[in-house]
C-alpha cells in the first residue's frame, strides 16, 4: 500500500484524544465476527465477506503509508474507527486497539510502531513482533488480514467493483489471487512455485467470482 494523499496534520493532537476509545474485548468480539481467527492462509480466514479481494505486501501493513488506505476503507461503511487485534505474534499477541479514521498516520505509527532510536523494548512493538494481524471496524462489513509469512495481506469489504478499483488505483500496487500466486507468494516458498494444493486452495477462497 502506499501513500498517495498528505493526510490532515496531526498539530498538537497526541493519539488517544480522540472520542474513540479502545475496548479491547469489543476489538476481539468483532475481529472474531468477520474472521476466522484460527485459520491461516490459504484457508478461508473471513466467515461472511464474499467479494472480491485484493492482496497487499505484510511489510507496509503496519507501516504509517498504509494507514490512508486503511481509513479511507472503513470510512466507506460508515465507520469511526478501526480496530486492529494482534492474532499472532512475538511477545504481543492479543493485544487489541481502536483509531479513529481521522487520525493521522503518524498517530497510527505511535501505536502501532517503534521510536525513533529502535531499541529492545521496540522488539515488542506490533510493527515487529506481530505475526497475523486483523483489521476491520465496528459495521463488519470489511477487513484486512495480515500474515508475515506469506507476507501478504488481504482486504474484502469493497461496496461494488467501482470502489474497489479506485481504492486500488489510488492506494496500490495491490494484486488479485492470480497476481499474488504468480509474482507475491513464491518468495515465501524459496523463491520456487507455489505448490499445487496451496495455490488451488487460494485460488478456491479468493479468485474473483466468475460473471455471467
Amino acid at each position: 500500500m502506499t501513500d498517495h494523499t498528505s493526510g490532515t496534520p496531526a498539530a498538537d493532537r497526541a493519539p488517544g484524544q480522540d472520542p474513540v476509545t479502545s475496548n479491547p474485548e469489543a476489538v476481539r468480539a468483532g475481529a472474531a465476527a468477520v474472521f476466522d481467527l484460527d485459520a491461516r492462509l490459504p484457508g478461508q480466514v473471513f466467515r461472511e465477506l464474499g467479494d472480491e479481494v485484493v492482496f497487499c505486501g505484510f511489510d507496509t501493513l503496519l507501516t504509517p503509508e498504509a494507514w490512508p488506505a486503511i481509513a479511507a476503507l472503513a470510512a466507506v461503511h460508515g465507520d469511526r474507527q478501526v480496530d486492529l487485534l494482534v492474532v499472532e505474534a512475538h511477545g504481543v499477541s492479543g493485544e487489541a486497539l481502536s483509531l479513529p479514521v481521522r487520525a493521522t498516520p503518524d498517530d497510527y505509527w505511535a501505536r502501532v510502531g517503534f521510536g525513533p532510536e529502535p531499541g529492545p523494548a521496540d522488539l515488542e512493538s506490533i510493527t515487529i513482533a506481530a505475526q497475523v494481524v486483523a483489521l476491520t471496524g465496528p459495521s463488519g462489513r470489511w477487513g484486512c488480514w495480515g500474515e508475515r509469512d506469506p507476507e501478504v495481506a488481504v482486504v474484502r469489504g469493497f461496496p461494488d467493483q467501482a470502489a474497489r478499483a479506485q481504492w486500488h488505483t489510488r492506494y496500490g500496487p495491490c494484486v488479485d489471487a492470480a497476481g499474488a500466486l504468480a509474482s507475491w507468494l513464491p518468495p515465501a516458498f524459496g523463491s520456487r512455485p507455489v505448490p499445487d494444493a496451496y495455490a488451488a486452495q487460494l485460488t478456491t477462497g479468493y479468485a474473483a467470482p466468475q460473471r455471467g
